[in-house]
């Protein structure tokens, strides 16, 4: 099997260190606007008077901001310094965050949130390429890290929504606390420089391959595994308030807590894997990640009823699901350049995904019933196995 022989060799330095918490706060920032959305969904929906078919759209134009940001950063990352930039995005987050309780009608919502995911898409692609560019060949565990700290983001967002909710009977608190948390964090990124592009400077250290020789078809499989495994997490991260609400098995309090289970559950097991990283083969990791959500997707559709089951499955999935997203980015940069260039398209794919299936899901609700996000998230599961053998595949006969 082939690899792509990365031209980093890693830092060490203690600029390098400073670079490093940069990014795991930028990611904070990330997880606490992303997982945000999903318990404040019937809140949303009450202030703006739209129905839980016609809030989805939400999800829909956070999604779509978010693949736009990452084509537009991805190419400026290339380029330009980088901390400006990734400030900038924290910064416009935490404004939008702040307007958004403030919001009446759903169209200027969906503006809002298109900007929130402009900006996520900004500070994804720029803390996954940035941290490849300061660690290179050692950033297996330090990527699984900078996953944890998103997911120690996403776990406080819905802990504060159903403190909010406890305290005040309104989400806007939650809101404007996480507003209120990434303005220092943006200041604390945009005063420490960022890293330069190795592959623009250092061409000659790239041993047989270049960005432009990498076949199109692996960096399509890859992405298409993005979209697969993020239209699982988000698809289910964002509807099992909404999922438990329905069936009644839990109350709005509770509910907020069982999505925080599952955030928790996914920050424990980006943190767990942290020391697996360079252990555990890439693909071990994920066949192990698709196993586990078809077991746990199975268990919830056996007792779709069970008060008890819902919460079991919430955490399993959050375990399962943990370390997909910074083991893709391993596997990839064994094969290929982490160029921002490179990288849009992942996260093209998982844009996608979270655009589209979430989407589904809410529109399923409706129609059919909320047993259709079990079924969805199995779906995704099981195609993402297949994805990911043809991935293998076509990495192994690569000259």
């Amino acid at each position: 099997m082939s690899s792509y022989a990365s031209p980093l060799a890693g830092a060490a330095s203690a600029h390098g260190r400073a670079q490093t918490l940069a990014y795991y706060v930028a990611f904070i920032a990330l997880g606490l606007a992303t997982s945000i959305l999903g318990p404040t969904l019937p809140g949303l929906a009450q202030n703006t008077g739209a129905s839980i078919a016609g809030i989805s759209t939400v999800l829909t134009g956070m999604s779509l901001g978010w693949m736009v940001g990452s084509f537009v950063a991805g190419r400026y990352y290339d380029r330009r310094p980088a901390h400006r930039l990734l400030a900038g995005m924290v910064f416009l987050t935490a404004l939008m965050l702040g307007l958004t309780p403030a919001i009446q009608r759903l169209d200027w919502l969906i503006l809002v949130f298109f900007l929130i995911g402009f900006a996520g898409g900004g500070i994804d692609v720029g803390g996954n390429i940035l941290l490849v560019w300061v660690h290179g060949d050692r950033v297996g565990p330090r990527m699984n890290a900078l996953h944890f700290f998103f997911g120690l983001g996403a776990l406080l967002s819905p802990l504060f929504v159903a403190q909010a909710i406890a305290l005040t009977g309104m989400i806007a608190g939650a809101y404007w606390l996480n507003a209120v948390l990434l303005v220092p964090i943006a200041l604390f990124i945009a005063r420490i420089p960022g890293p330069v592009n190795p592959y623009q400077t250092a061409p000659t250290t790239v041993t047989t391959e270049k960005p432009a020789t990498i076949p199109r078809l692996p960096v399509v499989l890859m992405a298409a595994l993005f979209f697969l495994f993020v239209a699982a997490e988000l698809g289910f991260g964002n509807w099992i308030y909404t999922y438990a609400l329905t069936l009644g098995l839990a109350s709005p309090v509770s509910a907020g807590y069982l999505t925080s289970l599952f955030w928790a559950a996914l920050t424990l097991g980006r943190l767990l894997t942290v020391p697996l990283a360079n252990r555990v083969r890439p693909r071990y990791l994920l066949a192990a990640d698709i196993v586990g959500m078809v077991l746990f997707m199975t268990l919830l559709g056996l007792a779709p009823n069970a008060p008890g089951v819902v919460w079991v499955a919430s955490a399993g999935m959050g375990l399962a699901v943990a370390n997909a997203f910074p083991t893709l980015m391993n596997l990839a940069s064994r094969h290929m350049p982490i160029t921002g260039s490179i990288t849009r398209w992942f996260l093209f794919g998982s844009s996608l995904g979270a655009m589209t299936v979430p989407y589904g899901i809410g529109q399923l609700f409706e129609t059919i019933g909320p047993m259709m996000l079990v079924v969805v998230v199995a779906v995704c599961a099981a195609l993402s196995a297949v994805f990911l053998v043809l991935f293998l595949r076509q990495t192994r006969t690569r000259p």
